[in-house]
Formats: C-alpha cells, structure tokens, sequence
C-alpha cells in the first residue's frame, strides 16, 4: 500500500524546504518508496479528522495499511527500519546512527528552531538582542561540538544514514545566518545532503506546492 503523508497547503517556509514533511519526504526517496500527499490548510490541521491522526494539529502525519503516525522523527524511523539504505545491517552500527538521529532532534534542533522563533516574534521585544545572544551560544557550542565529531569525514557514521537526514535537515535551518558558516566542514556536510539525488526530488516536489498555490505569510 503506498502510504500517505500530510504537508501545508499553503507553506510557511518560503519554499526553502524547512516544513517538517521534508524530511519525510527525503526519507521515502532515499529509500524508493512512492508516496502520496494530503494537502491542508492551517485551519484544517486544527479540525477533529487531523487531530485523529496528529493530536497536536500539526504535520506531518504517515498513514499506510491502518497505521498512523505523526512526528517526523518517528516517522523517518519508521521507514529507516522498514526499507534497506538509511540504517546499518549491522547493529552496533545501527544503535549509533539512531543516537544521532536523536541528537539532531534533541540536541541541535531545539536551540536553532528557538533563534527562528525568536526572530519572528519577539524582534520588537526589549529583551530580543540578549535573548538572541544567549540562544546562539547555545547553537555555537553544539556546533562546536559537531564540528569536532564529524572532522573530516563525508558522514556520521561512515556510510550515510537517517541520522545524517535529520542532521542535515535540521542544520540547513541556519544556512545565511553566518552561524553554519563558521564551521567549514559542517557547511560543506550540509552541502554533501542537498547534493543526494533523493534529496532533489524531495526538495523539488514540495517547491512544486510553494510555487503552484497562494502562500500564506509567515507566521
């Protein structure tokens, strides 16, 4: 049964390919899975049929032969553990690539999706600029940290896995701050993932929803 995932309708992003269906997306390509795409709009995400499938009123959601998930991260596990290419056989080598997954999520992501918000909703705050400060330490001693780890490597965890997807994913998030930047190898990591071609078909099919519908303003 060829699963089904939901993405904006109108998308917040700017057609950059940040909203969370995109590394789902990315996932089902690597792993040369059809897919199909429930569009919805802000106020439907909200309405009792999606919060069945998202309690949150969010996206993405997976459904596929009854199953139903939401969260992209548990979502990109799912089809890492069912579909051969974004796991290793081996399961040393699989716990690791999992570790990093939840690093992306859970370690880095948090700090940056904050400094998003933040420059969003509270520019015009008195406490902005302090408040912006102390989230991008935050960002630079991750990335330090990350930096360090990957060295010179191409990837993670030596062959490309789901945890290089959502690292990826969530460090193309400060691509144009001058943050990434600093760290050479981990710009050039960050280019490495944009370059796989499964990443161009993600990043192509959800452009083609940006440029084929009226787009809502950033919230």
């Amino acid at each position: 049964m060829i699963p089904t995932i939901t993405a904006f309708e109108s998308s917040p992003d700017g057609g950059k390919g940040l909203a969370r269906d995109m590394p789902v997306r990315w996932a089902l390509e690597e792993a040369g899975q059809p897919y199909e795409v429930r569009l919805i709009s802000f106020a439907e995400m909200k309405e009792p049929a999606h919060r069945a499938l998202h309690p949150f009123g969010q996206i993405p959601t997976y459904e596929e032969d009854g199953l139903v998930l939401f969260e992209s991260g548990a979502i990109v596990f799912h089809i890492a553990e069912c579909h051969a290419g974004l796991l290793p056989e081996n399961a040393h080598a699989r716990a690791r690539a999992v570790t990093w997954m939840f690093a992306a999520l859970d370690t880095l992501e948090p700090p940056i999706f904050e400094r998003d918000l933040a420059r969003v909703l509270e520019r015009e705050k008195p406490w902005y600029e302090q408040r912006l400060q102390v989230l991008e330490e935050s960002i630079r001693k991750r990335l330090g940290d990350l930096s360090a780890r990957l060295g010179s490597a191409d990837w993670l965890g030596g062959a490309f896995s789901a945890g290089d997807l959502l690292m990826v994913s969530v460090l193309r998030r400060l691509q144009g701050s001058g943050l990434l930047e600093e760290h050479p190898n981990l710009a050039a990591y960050v280019a490495r993932g944009e370059a796989r071609p499964a990443f161009k078909r993600a990043f192509e099919a959800q452009l083609a929803v940006f440029t084929s519908r009226p787009q809502a303003p950033h919230p």
